[in-house]
């Protein structure tokens, strides 16, 4: 069985406000304490990045699924080029580059499929 928590559609300026919304359903969902910060913050990971390399906005879809909470960020953009499934750690201080390695620390299931029409990123949680 599937339940619906959110499903939206997000672009540069709405990204706070969308961070709250979610943050907000999950908690009245259960999931609380680091789980649901580690996934907010997942979350707001993947949207800023389709945000400002995928072609300025997107769609996001949470969902409980066999009690795993579930997210799907879609995009529009080019796609991410060449890229590996085993995103090495991010080095020395550089600015940014840590977005989806911080994914698959916080995340499970992570998954990223991408192409000259977009890119969707889509993982989970347990509920503790």
């Amino acid at each position: 069985m599937c339940r619906q928590v959110l499903c939206a559609s997000f672009a540069r300026g709405r990204i706070t406000a969308l961070r709250r919304t979610l943050a907000e359903r999950v908690a009245g969902e259960g999931l609380g304490g680091r789980r649901l910060e580690d996934f907010v913050v997942a979350v707001n990971e993947v949207i800023t990045n389709a945000v400002l390399h995928g072609g300025g906005g997107g769609t996001v879809r949470v969902w409980w699924q066999h009690g795993r909470l579930w997210c799907e960020v879609a995009d529009e953009g080019p796609g991410m080029g060449s890229w590996s499934s085993a995103l090495p750690p991010p080095s020395g201080f550089e600015a940014g580059g840590r977005g989806l390695w911080l994914v698959r620390l916080l995340c499970e299931h992570v998954t990223i499929v991408s192409g000259p029409v977009g890119t969707t990123v889509t993982f989970s949680v347990t509920r503790g």
